[in-house]
């Protein structure tokens, strides 16, 4: 670990050294419209705004790699899919976060925004301490930390594992903060603090469930990244608040829960500090990598949220692209609205910067395997299907070509993802149930180079995974039945 560089060090100035030697822009694996690391290492999307019409996404950022020093990341889009580097925003610089500007959130203001994030620092005895932070910025490249840092205290009955703060003003004009806490008895928990001037705050309490009979009370050993958000039902009419939270030590499920830490979500209704008529936690992306999930500060009042994700998981940094001295991305935005009690997740994908193709798939697919047409030699796309299996069997889609690829097959209501044949072969091959759709069942895959999103029924079912591939060999499709397309959408980016 690189330590506190102290005086007289330019960090800034090493950073962009570091960034312009990178060799990461020349690597084949590079995404095109999924938002990567300049070089090192990128993990949690931070500070998520939305400001004057443009997108602003701040990230976990460890320019050094595999030394950890960690800073704020910075790149914008209008259209969240071109995204414009900007120079490192925060510095692990004072004496609060001389170990690293850990994760946090953006409150937008009538004059600037401010950003909340937790200071890492490891003291003498190598011990942790967390200290909650604020950094504001009146244009969005200028970032000034507040001379009221830290803005907590102690907080009895809790450990040093505190952090992740994300603020948010009440009707009422107060403010409150969420952070991700453990217990001393070593489990996680929400708590609330409320302040008037955004600069002293109240413990308020812990996030309850009061309905969830104490499902939530020894639930993992450390809740990260947690975010209360209002998302709009379908029927247009009603509103739900959802706690999306990244709990810690969630033994596997049969299905679900299999990687490293868990994500997910609980809808519910806040009342102070309750979560009321609270639903179970559900994952939020049954992928290989998907964590820290984060929404847009900042969007319009009655839209639909939009989330990004790590498209990563802790430890697992070994990965063909760190050969070009980067490694991980975030997910593409995706736009959040609860259907019968569960989220949707839709991707916000602009294609003004793609071209449709003519995908050339017969209208019935019977026992044959045929190329998209359009795709071939297509490193970067979105393809998009409505099919209905006939006669029962299985159909698959294969990303790549007989040598490397990534398979998705489809059959007796489950899907299967096998990337056992990639150049990241880690953890090969997850089934998952499909949602129960009657007739026709649509499809979304959003393939970036090395980086996959899947959508399926409307978004009810998200899968993310890391796609290393040799070339650029495009995409097919086979059936083990008679499957009908109804339609296939294909459009490339490359």
């Amino acid at each position: 670990m690189i330590e506190h560089q102290g005086e007289g060090v330019d960090l800034r100035a090493k950073v962009a050294d570091a960034i312009a030697a990178s060799l990461a822009r020349e690597d084949p694996d590079y995404p095109l419209f999924h938002l990567a690391p300049p070089v090192g290492r990128l993990n949690d999307p931070n500070g998520l705004v939305l400001r004057e019409g443009r997108y602003h996404a701040f990230y976990q950022f460890s320019p050094f790699h595999p030394q950890r020093q960690v800073f704020w990341g910075h790149a914008s889009s209008a259209d969240l899919t071109t995204w414009q580097p900007h120079p490192v925003a925060v510095l692990p610089d004072a004496w609060y976060d001389r170990n690293g500007v850990y994760s946090g959130s953006a409150l937008p203001l009538e004059d600037a925004v401010e950003f909340y994030y937790t200071g890492n620092v490891r003291n003498e005895q190598d011990e942790r301490e967390s200290y909650q932070c604020l950094v504001s910025s009146p244009d969005l490249v200028t970032f000034d930390k507040s001379s009221a840092n830290p803005l907590l205290g102690d907080v009895p009955g809790y450990t040093a594992h505190i952090r992740d703060p994300q603020v948010v003003k009440e009707s009422d004009g107060t403010y409150r903060m969420c952070v991700g806490a453990q217990r001393d008895d070593e489990t996680g928990c929400v708590l609330i603090f409320r302040s008037k001037d955004r600069r002293t705050w109240t413990l308020a309490g812990e996030l309850t469930f009061p309905d969830a009979e104490g499902r939530f009370d020894a639930f993992g050993f450390m809740w990260e990244c947690p975010s209360l958000i209002r998302v709009p039902d379908g029927d247009g009419v009603r509103v739900h608040d959802v706690l999306i939270v990244s709990p810690q030590g969630i033994p596997a499920q049969p299905e679900g829960f299999a990687n490293i830490f868990a994500c997910g979500y609980v809808v519910g209704q806040l009342e102070g500090t309750a979560l009321r008529v609270a639903t179970e936690f559900v994952e939020l992306d049954r992928g290989f990598e998907f964590y820290a999930p984060q929404v847009f500060a900042g969007t319009p009042q009655g839209e639909a949220p939009l989330m990004m994700a790590w498209l990563g998981n802790a430890s697992e940094d070994e990965q063909p692209s760190m050969e070009h001295g980067w490694v991980h991305a975030l997910s593409v935005a995706r736009e959040l609205v609860v259907v019968d009690g569960r989220l949707r997740q839709r991707p916000r994908l602009e294609l003004s910067g793609a071209r449709e193709v003519a995908a050339d798939v017969p209208g019935l697919l019977d026992r044959a395997e045929v190329p998209v047409a359009g795709l071939a030699g297509s490193r970067a796309f979105r393809l998009t299907l409505q099919v209905e299996a006939e006669t029962g069997g299985s159909w698959r889609v294969r990303l790549g070509d007989a040598e490397r690829h990534v398979d998705l097959e489809f059959a007796d209501g489950c899907l299967t993802v096998d990337r056992r044949s990639t150049r990241y072969p880690h953890r090969e091959r997850r089934v998952v149930r499909l949602p129960a759709v009657a007739g026709v069942l649509d499809v979304e895959v959003v393939h970036d180079r090395s980086v996959t999103e899947i959508f399926v029924a409307d978004g009810a079912l998200a899968f993310s995974l890391r796609s290393y591939l040799d070339g650029a060999s495009g995409v097919s499709m086979a059936s083990e039945g008679r499957l009908r397309i109804a339609s296939v959408l294909a459009h490339r980016f490359d």
